[in-house]
C-alpha cells in the first residue's frame, strides 16, 4: 500500500478528518475528534492503528510487521509496518477495525451527527 491509497481509504470513511496535531510530518486521521490512524508522511514505513487487546497480541505473534504501538498504549495500539509481511488486505481490515473501535466508543449523539452528515 502506498500513502495515497492509505489516505484515500481513510478519508472515504464517514466523519473522518485529517490533520497534523503533533508536528508537520505525523498525519493523523480522526473520527468524531478521536484518533484511529496515524503515520509519518515523510517515511510512510508504518501505521499506528487501534486494536482489541487480545487480537493485538495474536497479530504480533503471527506477523513480524506488527508490533506494539510506537509511542502509544501498547495494549490498545499496534504499529503495522506497511512493506513487510502484512498483506494489504489485512492492513485494510486493521484500518477498518481501528475506525470501528473508535467510532463505537463515541457518544451516541456524536455517532448520530456523523451519520446525518454523511
Amino acid at each position: 500500500m502506498d500513502i495515497e491509497s492509505y489516505r484515500d481509504y481513510c478519508l472515504a470513511k464517514k466523519g473522518v478528518s485529517e490533520g497534523f496535531p503533533f508536528d508537520e510530518k505525523t498525519l493523523v486521521f480522526k473520527v468524531g475528534g478521536k484518533m484511529f490512524a496515524l503515520t509519518d508522511v515523510d517515511l510512510f514505513e508504518s501505521i499506528n492503528l487501534k486494536c482489541e487487546p487480545e487480537y493485538a497480541i495474536e497479530l504480533r505473534a503471527e506477523y513480524a510487521g506488527i508490533v506494539a504501538g510506537y509511542h502509544m498504549s501498547k495494549t490498545h495500539w499496534n504499529t503495522v509496518k506497511v512493506n513487510q509481511d502484512v498483506p494489504d488486505a489485512l492492513l485494510i481490515k486493521l484500518i477498518d477495525l481501528s475506525y470501528d473501535l473508535v467510532y463505537q466508543s463515541l457518544p451516541k449523539s456524536k455517532r448520530e451527527e456523523i451519520e446525518k452528515g454523511a
